[in-house]
């Protein structure tokens, strides 16, 4: 006997997750040039010099136990007041060593962040769609469940009113992803203010704090000057969730934080019970050389890289008449599916062309895919001919592309 939900986890893998092995295979048996894979947000261009630099330095130490032995369950001191001074230099916001607990990436951040506010059956987390798919997972581990607030069209920003209506008092958290995957839509100053008021008037109303779960590994990829507020100065009952995969291009050396600043409610109580819930979940420190490594290195993303890349993608794609969201932030670019049925034009793409696009029917937003542009040059100049003649098939079909 096991775990049902469990199996059924294990047993089915995210459509993202089956795309990315089915790419691998293509590779393999046929060569790299067999496949576009736009599927997962594995960024093609390498970490920033200062971090290959730190990598360097610590591997070179003649003292390994101080690189590889435990740290403190919360992440090294020396590391959180390092990562508290530079965040107070972003934010304006006095910091501390204490208002940090690292974790090995994002993921388990979030869990243990849901595990810790969930306090009954029936608890509620909200998140606006288009959302990460894994937020359902993220809440229901954790004993809650999950709600989808519908797309606002067409700007995907937040429905604040209709986010409202959906509070219960059963409501715990709402998650907030800007820049935003899979949309790259950057959330407004303005509609987080929207949101803000709405949670403020809601968590006076239900008697308790509803907090805003923020998930920010994006934070640094922003374009034309947009701008990623730092959200506990709009709404105080903030956690913020973040993690250094995608700015520093360490998607498979996992590191991230969580952040419970002081404006927080009760912000001792619960970092001590996010602390618990991370225990509990089976953390025992996050990998010590990675916490010494963001903490040497303070680098920014290769911007250039990845705008570039959003251009071409986009000018080509909409010359050719596909309907898309220019993004202001994070690596994707959204794509109105032809005919409407995401799930049939990604199988098309990808068994006519070799294009591996993600439909998001399981980000709650039908009728898209998801393209993940933060791939070589290469693999976006070899997929535009690809693209092309699959508008040009729909068309023949009498399928408008938009």
């Amino acid at each position: 006997m096991w775990n049902q939900k469990a199996f059924e986890r294990g047993n089915s893998r995210s459509v993202i997750r089956e795309l990315f092995a089915y790419g691998q295979k293509i590779k393999a048996e046929r060569g790299e040039e067999a496949v576009c894979d736009f599927s997962l947000g594995n960024p093609a261009t390498p970490p920033p010099e200062e971090v290959l630099t730190a990598f360097r330095t610590f591997a070179a130490s003649d003292d390994p136990m101080a690189l590889h032995g435990y740290t403190a369950a919360e992440g090294d001191l020396g590391v959180r007041k390092t990562l508290a001074d530079r965040d107070t230099r972003r934010t304006g916001e006095p910091l501390t060593a204490e208002h940090y607990f690292l974790t090995a990436g994002a993921a388990p951040a979030l869990t243990a962040v849901c595990y810790a506010l969930t306090v009954g059956a029936g608890d509620e987390f909200i998140a606006p769609a288009p959302y990460f798919p894994e937020y359902a997972v993220f809440s229901t581990v954790a004993g809650g469940v999950f709600r989808a607030l519908p797309a606002r069209l067409p700007d995907l920003g937040i429905d604040a009113e209709a986010l409202g209506e959906m509070i219960t008092p059963a409501t715990r958290g709402v998650f907030i992803n800007s820049p935003n995957n899979p949309s790259g839509v950057v959330y407004t100053r303005e509609n987080l203010l929207e949101v803000a008021a709405v949670l403020t008037e809601k968590s006076r109303e239900v008697g308790h704090p509803i907090y805003l779960i923020c998930d920010e590994p994006y934070r640094e990829l922003v374009y034309d000057g947009a701008e990623v507020p730092y959200l506990p100065a709009i709404y105080p009952a903030t956690v913020v969730c973040y993690s250094y995969s995608k700015s520093y291009s360490l998607p498979g050396d996992r590191i991230g934080y969580v952040l419970v600043p002081p404006t927080c409610p009760e912000h001792g109580e619960l970092r001590a019970a996010i602390a618990g819930a991370a225990r509990t979940l089976g953390h025992v420190c996050a990998p010590a050389l990675l916490q010494y490594v963001v903490a040497a290195a303070e680098a920014k993303p290769d911007l250039a890289f990845y705008d570039a890349n959003r251009r071409t993608l986009y000018d080509a794609l909409t010359s050719c008449g596909y309907e898309c969201v220019f993004p202001a932030g994070a690596f994707y670019l959204l794509c109105r599916a032809p005919g409407g049925d995401a799930k049939a034009f990604s199988e098309e793409a990808k068994t006519r062309e070799g294009i591996l696009v993600v439909p998001c029917d399981g980000f709650g937003l039908p009728g898209y895919v998801r393209i993940a542009y933060c791939v070589a040059p290469s693999v976006i100049a070899r997929s535009l001919s690809g693209f092309e003649r699959l508008a040009v098939l729909y068309r023949s079909r009498g399928i408008s592309i938009k």
